[in-house]
């Protein structure tokens, strides 16, 4: 069974590991975030484009009905005006004279409609070439932060490769419990240090001083501490291969006696 020295170790060494990737994505930056939001965005132009078509494909089909209802009309008020011909009564005469008028009011309305949806149209199109214009803009970006981002993957690759399988072998002698603690440390601080040495006297992750009669348990290695502040683990400054300056002292100053 590992002693708690041993499992401070493994743990100093799965943070040093993590320290190491976590600077091959500071020089990565933000590229990757950006790619995704373009790619997102890029998405949402599409399914705007893909819409607006559709709206179009919609009034299109609208103009083709009111179409065949003005020729419905049109051959409608044919058939009335030569039954004028055989009326037989004012009464017959009346009524037909009314079904014309509706049937020309049918038309008018649907030469109107038509109308409408012809404008609707041509504004929709305006609004496909804005979008497609903003959509081939954002299609150029992606395609630089893209190659950007891959040349300077290239670069790192190699080197990310070895740190992930240092990282694997690393996890594998950590113990389980200690490093889901590590793990949910890493998450919920904002400089993923979980593992924080003690240099001069305070917690290397938040810089709290630390009580005297914890710093004496941390360099004896025999328990884990938690730093009371920030929740991080404790290890002490040797175990993280790190050489604190011991301060010189001044020399005393020495008075000369009177005579």
């Amino acid at each position: 069974m590992a002693t708690v020295e041993e499992k401070l170790q493994s743990l100093w060494n799965l943070q040093s590991i993590d320290a190491k990737l976590d600077e091959l994505q500071l020089i990565r930056g933000e590229l990757p975030m950006e790619v995704a939001d373009l790619e997102d965005e890029i998405a949402g132009l599409e399914t705007r484009l893909e819409n607006f078509r559709q709206e179009i494909q919609d009034f299109e089909d609208a103009i083709v009905a009111n179409k065949e209802k003005i020729a419905e009309s049109q051959r409608l008020s044919k058939r009335y005006n030569e039954q004028l011909n055989n009326v037989k009564n004012n009464r017959e005469y009346d009524a037909l004279n009314k079904e014309i008028e509706i049937q020309g009011l049918e038309v008018l309305a649907a030469e109107k409609k038509i109308g409408e949806l012809k404008k609707s149209i041509e504004l929709k199109q305006e609004l496909i070439s804005e979008v497609e214009q903003d959509l081939d803009g954002r299609k150029i970006d992606l395609d630089n932060k893209k190659k950007e981002l891959e040349e300077i993957s290239s670069e790192t690759e190699k080197e990310e490769g070895k740190i992930n399988k240092d990282r694997e072998k690393a996890v594998n002698s950590t113990d389980p419990k200690l490093l889901k603690a590590y793990e949910r440390i890493r998450k919920n601080v904002l400089n993923g240090l979980a593992v924080a040495p003690v240099l001069r006297g305070s917690c290397g992750g938040c810089f709290a001083k630390i009580p005297p009669q914890l710093q004496s348990d941390i360099r004896q290695r025999k328990k884990i501490v938690i730093c009371e502040h920030c929740g991080r683990i404790n290890v002490d400054a040797e175990m993280a291969g790190i050489v604190e300056e011991v301060p010189e002292e001044k020399p005393k100053s020495r008075r000369r006696r009177k005579a």
